[in-house]
């Protein structure tokens, strides 16, 4: 459950075309009674019923799993004076008791969901992904009924939730970047509620009256102010059936719900805010008013973010500010809403770099793009990287269910094709005209009030009809389906082709229909040993970071623009052991006809980097500035301390977890030719594994793998690295960090067990009883019952090899609250080892854990993720098959005897951090 917004990154999308035999299955269903069959759109049709609900259904047969997202269309836009917060927190409120005593939570975790709720300035939705069935869609929907209008809004209730929001509000307050959005927002909008943040203030999270609350529930929380929207494997007329049965069996409103009527005034003067806190570095936000979504200039300042801060740092902004050392990142974004917006640029500096002059080469940025209109190449690129993102988010059925969300509160959800026809048709002068309209000093925020002789004020133009817009528009659509695979271990095993390159390279290929015609790779190289590698953290950071920045034979810019040729999408980073440090990782997403060449530019990347040096200084500077900021973070702090007292190594030791300073002064002595040298000594495809997942021509990649991978050798051998169990120093330290309205609380302990032990199961099992899911006991207790946390859990892993498992627990409080939280973790642990779990949580447990390993295994990326895993260990999927059955054999006194024989409470670690002297708290 979370504030923050899930707006998508807007773009174009591919201009499809509807499915005969969707079309013709539509077009011959039976609608229940009284229901309307509205406007077809890329494989999504709409429908009405009689007490106002509207449904969107997007059939996927090729999807093992069905996603509901209910959108109501109420966000702080609605809130009045005193009410700031109130959506979100009755979003909170309504994952609690139902009238008819029905647990959301634990039936959400009881059914393996994938689940959550937000809230934002004009809505806020409930959802929740499962696996694909006729009782599951009947349970979800009989749920969001129940949610909808039988929820109790009670002070008891309200008094345990509200501290668990104002601890998710706390949260946000830490955080320096997302403070100052907030400041600027509430100084750009005199009026308009898009000044306040869904989160709401402090005052009012506290002080929120229990018949207000139950008020806007019942006011809002009815079928006529809803849309549903269904997608995946599911049958049109059963699921309207189904529909009919639950949510729209539920009476119109008699109430008539009034709409908002506030217009924000033209801005009359540049207007400026500061923030002072605790905290290292500087940052800066700009902020100018702008059009609704449903305006047609919104595609122009999308198209004009893609050229001021495009893909891979490549944007003017990047190439003005980063380039030059001015700033150490910089970034552009726009809120598109159902009112007028803002479009925000940002940029962050070291304690060294100058605000007023990154403020000024900023300003005269923008400017010059009312000056001279960009190139058409720039305009070409941006509307191009629109068009793959969206491309890629329509090639998932459950991604765009919840893209939806957005567009559904702006206004129609048709506005998401409205919106790609304008970007379609951008050109250079539209991205000046739109400079030259909104990027004016007087329409501008960055902090006081500074008056002008002749203000040149901007008046944002208003929307046009909805019905007028929406007409001209008749898109053809084309939807490809993918395949569903049975997710059980043993089925995928049989689809999937192993072999080994004569080098030693593995190869895992598994060919299967994709929505979109989609691929996803995974090419990890591993190397070295405990012995070479010592010392060589900061050099095996910067050459992975490097890697992206150009090729002997490509620059930067050509990268991207390759990448975007290819409609692909390629990463490069650590993965699986070692960290980054004895591995390299490339994973590639793309269409069929494109994965030989993407697999070619990885291999390009990972091969023949440049390593420019003008590069490696920006890098360094990033990264000890993002370091150096750690000092003063409670997160970072705690986790080092804590992580350092479980992996106790010396300083030469590659499991060594080094201290802020220790990051700093490694990064300061590294030099590009200690880069270079690392990368010519360690990479190489002597070891590791390549994982294809979607659809692509099996023979063809065998023979690119052979081709590109069977000669590059490299000069370190690879020797897995392993953490063998040591006898720990209990610790409980409690860290200061002033100004922090949230603290950290960290627990630890090592276990001596690997994953082939005989208990792993059963530890496996009672982390997920403990502290796994909401409804867990530490969860249930300190989140849901006792309200101190907004985020608590614990966590179990035990590695392949060695024997150095740990087992953990963390929770986020306010820091009066921190004490609390550790008393409470402490009782928990105490009782639980002492009394054992019951019965019934066990066999929720079993059920839960069960869907939810389904659900893994039920996605492209899941499949990728868990065959890589598997073949880093030359393991099969029977492994998996076998933990499932051990999980499911579990019996009650195995779990418990394994938890008392592995958990001793007066041998965890404790950590904590916070501002425990401003709360009074362990003093």
């Amino acid at each position: 459950m979370s504030s923050l917004t899930l707006r998508a990154v807007r773009g174009g999308i591919l201009t499809f075309i509807l499915v005969l035999s969707m079309a013709a299955l539509l077009a011959a269903q039976t609608l229940p009674q009284g229901v309307r069959k509205g406007p077809s759109m890329a494989g999504i049709t709409e429908y009405s019923y009689t007490n106002g609900l509207r449904v969107l259904l997007l059939p996927d047969s090729g999807s093992s799993t069905i996603t509901v997202n209910i959108v109501y269309l109420v966000g702080s836009r609605h809130e009045g004076n005193g009410e700031t917060g109130m959506a979100h927190l009755l979003e909170h409120m309504n994952f609690i008791k139902s009238t008819h005593d029905r647990n959301i939570k634990k039936e959400l975790e009881d059914h393996g969901a994938r689940w959550n709720g937000t809230t934002d300035y004009d809505r806020t939705n409930y959802y929740e992904t499962v696996n694909a069935s006729d009782e599951n869609l009947k349970w979800a929907l009989g749920l969001e009924a129940e949610r909808m209008v039988n929820m109790r809004i009670e002070k008891q209730l309200l008094d345990t939730e509200m501290t668990v929001v104002r601890n998710e509000f706390e949260r946000g307050e830490n955080s320096v970047a997302g403070v100052l959005e907030e400041r600027v927002l509430s100084t750009a909008y005199l009026w308009h509620n898009y000044g306040k943040s869904p989160i709401g203030s402090r005052a009012d999270i506290e002080r929120v009256p229990i018949n207000r609350l139950a008020a806007f529930y019942q006011k809002y929380y009815q079928p006529d102010n809803a849309v549903i929207m269904i997608a995946g494997q599911i049958d049109p007329s059963q699921t309207l059936a189904t529909v009919a049965r639950t949510l729209g069996a539920i009476p119109r409103p008699t109430r008539k719900l009034d709409e908002t009527y506030t217009v924000e005034p033209a801005q009359d003067g540049e207007r400026t805010v500061e923030l002072r806190r605790v905290g290292k570095g500087k940052n800066l936000i700009v902020a100018y008013h702008g059009p609704a979504m449903a305006h047609p200039d919104a595609a122009s300042l999308e198209v004009m973010s893609g050229i001021l801060a495009g893909r891979g740092g490549t944007g003017r902004l990047d190439k003005a500010l980063i380039d030059t050392k001015k700033a150490l990142t910089v970034g552009m974004s726009l809120e598109e809403l159902h009112d007028p917006g803002v479009v925000l640029l940002r940029a962050t500096l070291s304690d060294d770099q100058s605000l007023d002059e990154v403020k000024k080469i900023m300003f005269d940025t923008v400017a010059g793009l009312t000056r001279e209109a960009p190139t058409k190449e720039e305009v070409d690129r941006a509307k191009t990287r629109i068009i793959q993102n969206m491309d890629r988010s329509f090639a998932n059925s459950q991604q765009l269910a919840m893209q939806l969300t957005e567009v559904i509160a702006d206004g129609d959800w048709r506005l998401l094709f409205t919106n790609y026809e304008e970007i379609k048709r951008v050109t250079t002068e539209d991205v000046t005209q739109a400079a030259k309209t909104y990027f004016k000093d007087s329409n501008r925020t960055v902090g006081a009030f500074l008056p002008e002789t002749t203000p040149d004020r901007t008046t944002v133009p208003t929307a046009p009809a909805m019905e007028a817009l929406l007409s001209s528009y008749t898109p053809d659509i084309k939807v490809d389906t993918g395949e569903a695979l049975d997710p059980s271990p043993a089925a995928i095993e049989k689809k999937i082709k192993r072999s080994t390159l004569p080098g030693g390279f593995r190869l895992a290929v598994l060919p299967k229909g994709t929505r979109g015609n989609r691929v996803q790779a995974s090419m990890t190289m591993r190397f070295g040993d405990e012995r070479s590698l010592a010392g060589q953290s900061a050099a095996a950071q910067m050459a992975e970071a490097l890697l992206m920045r150009g090729t002997k034979n490509k620059s930067r810019q050509q990268l991207q623009d390759e990448m975007q040729k290819l409609n692909a999408t390629i990463n490069v980073g650590g993965r699986g052991g070692g960290g980054g440090l004895a591995s390299v990782n490339a994973s590639i997403s793309t269409t069929a006809e494109n994965l030989i060449p993407a697999l070619r530019l990885a291999l390009e990347i990972l091969r023949e980097p440049a390593f420019p040096a003008s590069d490696f200084d920006q890098i360094r500077k990033q990264r000890i500035a993002q370091i150096d900021r750690g000092r003063t973070e409670p997160n970072t702090l705690v986790s080092q301390t804590l992580q350092s007292d479980l992996s106790s190594y010396p300083r030469s030791d590659v499991r060594h977890i080094r201290t802020i300073d220790e990051e700093i002064e490694d990064l300061n002595k590294i030099t590009l030719d200690d880069v270079k040298q690392f990368h010519q000594r360690f990479y190489g495809a002597s070891q590791g594994e390549l994982v294809v997942v979607g659809k692509f021509d099996t023979a063809a990649v065998e023979k690119a793998a052979a081709d590109l991978l069977g000669t590059w050798k490299s000069a370190s051998p690879y020797q897995r690295i392993a953490s063998n169990y040591k006898d720990v120093q209990r610790i409980n330290t409690k860290i200061e960090t002033p100004d922090k309205e949230n603290a950290q609380f960290s627990a630890g302990i090592r276990l001596r067990m690997r994953d082939s032990h005989p208990d792993y199961a059963a530890m496996v099992m009672a982390n997920y009883m403990f502290g796994g899911g909401i409804t867990a006991r530490l969860p249930d207790r300190v989140r849901n019952r006792e309200g101190y946390s907004y985020s608590v859990s614990s966590s179990f892993s035990a590695p392949v090899d060695g024997d150095a498992a740990v087992f953990s627990a963390s929770a986020i409080s306010n820091p009066a609250n921190t004490p609390k939280v550790e008393a409470s973790f402490v009782d928990e642990l105490t009782r639980t080892v002492r009394d054992g779990f019951t019965a019934a949580e066990l066999s929720a447990a079993k059920k839960a854990i069960r869907d939810e390993r389904i659900g893994s295994r039920s996605s492209d990326a899941g499949l990728e993720n868990l065959i890589s895993s598997r073949e880093q260990w030359g393991r099969t999927l029977a492994w998996d098959e076998q933990l499932d059955a051990k999980l499911e054999a579990l019996t009650l006194d195995q779990v418990n005897a394994a938890f008392r024989r592995h958990v001793n409470p007066a041998a965890v670690s404790i950590v904590k951090g916070g501002d425990f002297k401003a709360a009074k708290a362990y003093q």
